[in-house]
Order: C-alpha cells, then sequence, then structure tokens
C-alpha cells in the first residue's frame, strides 16, 4: 500500500495538486470526503464540521445537527470529539489497503505508523492571492487584502492544529518528503514531475 498525505498553505494549490496526483498515479484520492464522513457519523452539518476544524477557538464554536439552524438544534461540541472522528475515518481509510492521497487533516501524524509520502504544499502570498480570486464563488468580492488576512488566519489555525495532534512545527521541512512550491508552475506540468520523483520514492522503499 503506497500512502501520499499533503499538507497546504491556503491558497497554494495543494488540493488541486493533490488530486491532479491522484489522477495520474491511478490512486484514490481523499479530500473533502472526509469531512462528510465526519459529519454523517456524527449527524452535523458539514459546512459547520468544516468551520469548526479550521477555527482555531474550537472549544466554542456551536455546531448544528443537519440543517436546523433553530437555537434548541446547537451543541456545544468541543472540537476534540470531531478530531478523534477524523482520526478514525483516516484511519479506516488506510485499513482498506488501497493506494491513496489524503489532503490535508494532518494524515501524516495519524498514519506515522504506515510510512506515507508526505508533500508539503506552499507559494508566494501573491500566488495564492491570485488563485483565492479566481476561484472566489460567484458574488463574492473580498479585497486582495481582505483575502490576505484570510490566508493567514486560515494558516495559523492550521499551525494551531498541528500543535494539538502532532506536537510539531506545522510546515517543518524535517516532517516533509517534498516541499513544492507552485509559484509560478502550471499545475498539470508540476504534476508530472512530482508524481515522477514519488514514484522514484515509493521504488526505493521496496
Amino acid at each position: 500500500m503506497k500512502i501520499i498525505t499533503i499538507s497546504r498553505e491556503f491558497g497554494s494549490g495543494g488540493r488541486e495538486l493533490g488530486k491532479r496526483l491522484a489522477d495520474a498515479l491511478g490512486f484514490d484520492y481523499y479530500d473533502r470526503e472526509i469531512i462528510t464522513a465526519i459529519a454523517g457519523a456524527q449527524g452535523l452539518d458539514e459546512a459547520y464540521v468544516e468551520k469548526s476544524m479550521e477555527n482555531a477557538n474550537w472549544q466554542r464554536i456551536p455546531l448544528t445537527y443537519r440543517h436546523s439552524f433553530a437555537r434548541s438544534a446547537l451543541l456545544q461540541a468541543p472540537r476534540t470529539d470531531l478530531l478523534l472522528e477524523q482520526k478514525r475515518v483516516i484511519k479506516d481509510i488506510a485499513k482498506t489497503g488501497r493506494d491513496c492521497v489524503i489532503v490535508g487533516r494532518n494524515a501524516d501524524v495519524i498514519l506515522a505508523a504506515e510510512h506515507p509520502f508526505h508533500i508539503f504544499v506552499c507559494a508566494d502570498m501573491e500566488t495564492k492571492i491570485h488563485r483565492c480570486m479566481e476561484r472566489a464563488a460567484h458574488g463574492e468580492k473580498l479585497t486582495p487584502k481582505e483575502i490576505e488576512l484570510n490566508i493567514r488566519r486560515i494558516d495559523k489555525n492550521r499551525a494551531k492544529t498541528r500543535e494539538i495532534i502532532g506536537g510539531s512545527r506545522w510546515g517543518d521541512s524535517a516532517a516533509c518528503h517534498l516541499t513544492v512550491n507552485t509559484g509560478g508552475w502550471d499545475l498539470k506540468e508540476l504534476t508530472a514531475a512530482v508524481a515522477d520523483y514519488v514514484n522514484r520514492w515509493f521504488q526505493r522503499k521496496i
């Protein structure tokens, strides 16, 4: 079984790179599927689960059952419950024994015993802002400065979550097999280079 885990700065294109890499290698791909599984198991709305998992003030996040926003439906649940459910879902993915790419969720820490190939994806701020603007939802009109603030906030929260789960520094090069800077790259071309590197790494491990 071959497992690739990807951590990424927000807006760096790590999610797209992960999907392209999975397609190129013929691997299963997991990203939002993990959020869907957590929400289903906990009986929670997916959007609230995703927001709470990205929010550093996780002990104060109200979660709602299904799609009801009624006050009576609010549940004050510490995010530790969601982190434990996330751990279970990711371990279940590994138990299938299928080659896969897992984006985010600190899967490299959770599956450390499986010795995954871990990639950290980053980019300069200008590239990240541009990518976020290109992929903004219809009608969303944030200024570049507002986008930059969101990027910094989300990445700060990811770093805090990493400390909670792994006790290590998010983006630490020593914890990665490959750091990829997507700035100035066409992601399709970059995927081919990363896929070649990954294949060579797994061949050396056989």
